[in-house]
C-alpha cells in the first residue's frame, strides 16, 4: 500500500489540486473563468506549468483540457453533463464554475449506489463544488485517491432552484489527454463469447461503444483502456477506466482537431432523461480509473487490488471457496430429489464440497418443468420435492465430503417472470411495458419493473423466505434477458436503483451466504454487482478452449478471484469440442470458484479417478488466485501457449498454469515461459531444481507437450 496525498496550492480563487500516490499524479487547476482544467494524469510529477488556453481557432471557442465539460459555451466536444433547464424555454446551456472545495480523510458512500470504500489510512477524498449561477444548479465532484494506485470519481447534481430540471447526459468521468498518439482497448462479445478483446488506434473523431440492454450486457463490458502504441503486457503506460454500474452505459473516446483525446464513460443518454425536482439530488455512478507505468499487467493488478480490498464487501471476497458441482448441464430441467441425490452423493465421495441445485425446483400452480412457466413463483415444486426443500437440503448436508459435511446451494432468477405464472396472473402491471405495445418476451419471460417498490419488496420477501427455510450456503442469482419496452428512458436507471436496494437488503440479511452473479453467463460481470457479490459466473460457454479467451479477457479489469469456472462434460454442450479432462480442470483453476458442471456418475472411471487429485491441486492453488498477484505471461490472442502465473502476497510460493492449444512442436518449438513477480536475487525450487529468480524471469523455463489441448501446472517455491 502506498501513501496518499491531496495538496492544494495557489490563490483561493484559482487553486491547483495535486492528487498523488507513489504510482501516479493527477493535477488540475481552476482557471480565470472558474473552469477546472487538467494539467497531468500519469507518472508522479511536481505541479506542471498550466497549459494556456488556446486562442479561438475557427468555430471552436473552448479547447482546454476540461474536467467537467458542460454544453453551449463553445466546447464542441462531447460533454460530461447536459441539462435541460426550467424556464427560459427549457434551454440546455450550463455555465459551471468553481465555488469551493473540501478534503476528507476516508471516503463517503454514494447514496443508493455501489461504490469503493476505505478508511482514512488508505483513501482521501477531494470534493469540489461547482455552481451554475444562472440556473441555481450545483454539482459536487468527488475524487477519491487510494493507496493501491486507483482514483475513483463521481459527482452529485443538486437542483437548488424552484422548478424541475432534466438531466440528459451524465458521464461519471471525463479525462482530456494531451495531443499524443494513443491506442484504445475494449471488449465486445455476445452470449457464450464474453470479453473478446480488441485494440485499435485512436483516430480523429469519436469512437466508442455502449449498452442499451438495460444491463451492462454481454455485448460490451463497461471497461476500456488507453495505452501508448508500444505498451505491452509488461511495459509502457496504460490508463484503465471501469464504471461501477450494472445498467446501460456509454463509453466514448473523442480526438478533436487540436489532437486532445477526451475519454468519457457514464450512463447511456438514451436511458436517462432524469427529472430532478427542486431540492432533489442526482448521484452519478462511480468510475474507477488506474494508471500503470508497467503495461497492461500493471493496470490489471491495480484494478484487482482496489476491487478485492475496497469494492467487494462480501466476507467471502478474500476467502477460498468450496469446490462445487452444479447440476444444470447434468440434468437441465429433468430433475427431482431422486435424480439429484445420487449425483450429490458421488460428488461428495470424490471430495466435492458443495452441491448446487439449478433451475427447475420451484413453481406450484405452474410448475417450472421447462423455461416457459413458473418463473416468479418462488415456492417449492411439491411434485419434485414431496416433503419440501428443507428435508432435501438436510439429506445433502448430511453427506460427508472428506471430514466435512457437504454444503448446499440454490439457483434463483428473481428479476424475471413468465407470463404463465401465478405472479403474472396476479400482477401483470408489475412488468416493464409501454402503454399497449406488445410485451416482447425473451426466453419466454418478461422483466419485472424493479423501479416499483412493491416489486422490490416482493422479491426481498420471497427470496428471503426461501433462504431462511433451509441451510443454504450459496446462491446463484441469474438474469436471462435484456430490457425491451421502457415507458420512459429513466425507467432503466430507476430499475438499477431498485435492484441495488433488493440485493443490498438480502446480502445484508444473509451475510454468510456465498453469492454468485450470473446473467446468461457474463452479461452482468461488472463492478456494480461485484460490490455485493464476490464472484460471477463468467460465461455459459464451458468449453475449455473458448474459456481461455473469455477468462484472460475478463482478467483485464476483474480479479481472477471473482471468476466462476467449471469443468464440464465432453463433447462440450455449447461447442461439441472434445478436450482432455485435465486440460478442462487446469483452465477452470484460473478462477476463484472452481467446480464441475456435469453428471459425475456418467464420467469414465479414468476421469472420475482424477477428481480427488485435481480438487487437491485446486485447493493448493486457490489461495494464490484469491489474494495473490496475477501475471498474464502469454495470452491466447497472441500465443498458442497461453500462460498465467499467480504469486503469493509474501512471495514464498507461485503457480504457473501453462496451456498448449495446438500441437505445433513439429514446426514450432514452444517458447520459453518467462516468469514474473519474483525476487531476482532469491532462489526457487522448480521441477526438483534450484533456480534463481533472475533466471526464471529473464531466461525462463522450456517444456514440450505433445497433442492438442495440453496443459501443465508448474509449482515454484522460494527457498
Amino acid at each position: 500500500m502506498h501513501s496518499v496525498s491531496i495538496k492544494v496550492s495557489g490563490p483561493d480563487s484559482s487553486p491547483v489540486f495535486h492528487l498523488s500516490t507513489s504510482v501516479f499524479s493527477y493535477i488540475f487547476h481552476v482557471n480565470e473563468v472558474g473552469d477546472l482544467v487538467l494539467d497531468h494524469y500519469g507518472a508522479p510529477a511536481t505541479a506542471p506549468t498550466p497549459e494556456p488556453d488556446t486562442d479561438v481557432v475557427g468555430w471552436m471557442r473552448v479547447q482546454r483540457r476540461r474536467e467537467f465539460p458542460d454544453v453551449g459555451r463553445g466546447d464542441m466536444r462531447l460533454p460530461a453533463i447536459h441539462i435541460s433547464h426550467a424556464g427560459s424555454g427549457g434551454h440546455t446551456v450550463s455555465a459551471f464554475a468553481y465555488s469551493s472545495h473540501t478534503i476528507i480523510d476516508g471516503k463517503p458512500p454514494l447514496p443508493g449506489l455501489p461504490a469503493t470504500f476505505g478508511n482514512s489510512n488508505v483513501v482521501k477524498t477531494l470534493q469540489v463544488t461547482m455552481v451554475d449561477k444562472y440556473s441555481d444548479v450545483e454539482a459536487v465532484l468527488s475524487y477519491s485517491v487510494f493507496g493501491c494506485g486507483a482514483l475513483a470519481r463521481s459527482w452529485a447534481l443538486a437542483n437548488k432552484g424552484s422548478a424541475d430540471i432534466t438531466l440528459e447526459r451524465a458521464a461519471s468521468i471525463c479525462v482530456d489527454f494531451p495531443s499524443d498518439d494513443l491506442e484504445f482497448i475494449h471488449q465486445y462479445g455476445n452470449w457464450a463469447r464474453e470479453c473478446m478483446t480488441v485494440r485499435r488506434k485512436v483516430e480523429q473523431g469519436t469512437q466508442g461503444f455502449q449498452s442499451l440492454a438495460g444491463y451492462a450486457s454481454h455485448l460490451y463490458n463497461p471497461f476500456f483502456a488507453l495505452v501508448r502504441p508500444g505498451t505491452t503486457e509488461r511495459t509502457g503506460e496504460a490508463w484503465g477506466f471501469n464504471l461501477v454500474y450494472s445498467g446501460s452505459f456509454s463509453a466514448e473516446i473523442e480526438r478533436c482537431c487540436r489532437g486532445y483525446t477526451r475519454a468519457l464513460i457514464g450512463l447511456n443518454p438514451m436511458h436517462l432523461s432524469w427529472k430532478l425536482a427542486p431540492g432533489e439530488t442526482f448521484t452519478a455512478p462511480e468510475c474507477v480509473t488506474v494508471y500503470s507505468p508497467n503495461g497492461l499487467g500493471g493496470m490489471s493488478r491495480a484494478f484487482h487490488k482496489v476491487y478485492r480490498n475496497h469494492l467487494s464487501r462480501s466476507e467471502h471476497t478474500l476467502q477460498t471457496r468450496p469446490t462445487l458441482l452444479n447440476n444444470w448441464e447434468a440434468t437441465y430441467f429433468d430433475m427431482d430429489e431422486n435424480s439429484l441425490f445420487p449425483i450429490a452423493r458421488t460428488a461428495a465421495e470424490l471430495g466435492v464440497k458443495m452441491f448446487v441445485m439449478d433451475d427447475g425446483w420451484f413453481g406450484s400452480t405452474h410448475p417450472r418443468v421447462n423455461d416457459s412457466a413458473g418463473l416468479g413463483d418462488w415456492v417449492v415444486n411439491k411434485d419434485r420435492f414431496k416433503h419440501g426443500l428443507k428435508p432435501f437440503v438436510e439429506r445433502i448436508t448430511a453427506l460427508k465430503a472428506g471430514d466435512k459435511n457437504m454444503k448446499f446451494g440454490i439457483w434463483v432468477e428473481p428479476e424475471m417472470v413468465n407470463p404463465v405464472s401465478a405472479l403474472y396472473e396476479a400482477h401483470p402491471d408489475w412488468v416493464l411495458h409501454a402503454a399497449d405495445l406488445p410485451r416482447s418476451e425473451g426466453r419466454n419471460q418478461l422483466v419485472l419493473n424493479l423501479g416499483l417498490k412493491d416489486v422490490q419488496d416482493y422479491i426481498i420477501d420471497a427470496i428471503g423466505a426461501i433462504l431462511a427455510s433451509a441451510d443454504i450456503s450459496y446462491v446463484k442469482w441469474d438474469n436471462n434477458r435484456a430490457m425491451h419496452e421502457l415507458a420512459h428512458p429513466s425507467d432503466a436507471h430507476k430499475y438499477m436503483l431498485g435492484i441495488y436496494r433488493v440485493i443490498d437488503s438480502l446480502t445484508t440479511r444473509f451475510p454468510h451466504i456465498l453469492w454468485e452473479g450470473c446473467a446468461s453467463g457474463g452479461g452482468r460481470f461488472d463492478p456494480g454487482l461485484l460490490y455485493y457479490w464476490p464472484q460471477h459466473w463468467t460465461s455459459d460457454n464451458t468449453d475449455a478452449h473458448d474459456r481461455l479467451y473469455i477468462q484472460f479477457g475478463t482478467s483485464l479489469s476483474y480479479p481472477a478471484s471473482s471468476m466462476g469456472c467449471h469443468v464440464s462434460a465432453v463433447p462440450n454442450h455449447q461447442t461439441q469440442r472434445i478436450t482432455p479432462f485435465s486440460f478442462r480442470a487446469h483452465v477452470a483453476m484460473m478462477g476463484g470458484s472452481f467446480g464441475f458442471e456435469l453428471d459425475i456418475n456418467k464420467l469414465s472411471d479414468e476421469d472420475k479417478a482424477q477428481i480427488p487429485g485435481l480438487i487437491a491441486l485446486s485447493e493448493e492453488i486457490s489461495p494464490l488466485v484469491i489474494t495473490g498477484e496475477m501475471y498474464r505471461l502469454a495470452t491466447p490472442w497472441e500465443s498458442n501457449w497461453p500462460a498465467v502465473q499467480y504469486v503469493a502476497q509474501d512471495g514464498t510460493k507461485s503457480f504457473v498454469l501453462l496451456y498448449q492449444v495446438r500441437d505445433a512442436v513439429i514446426h514450432n518449438q514452444m517458447p520459453p515461459v518467462r516468469l514474473d513477480g519474483l525476487d531476482p536475487q532469491a532462489w526457487y525450487e522448480v521441477d526438483d531444481r534450484r533456480v534463481s529468480g533472475d533466471e526464471l524471469m529473464q531466461v525462463g523455463l522450456t517444456y514440450r507437450m505433445r497433442g492438442d489441448f495440453q496443459s501443465k501446472v508448474i509449482r515454484i517455491t522460494r527457498l
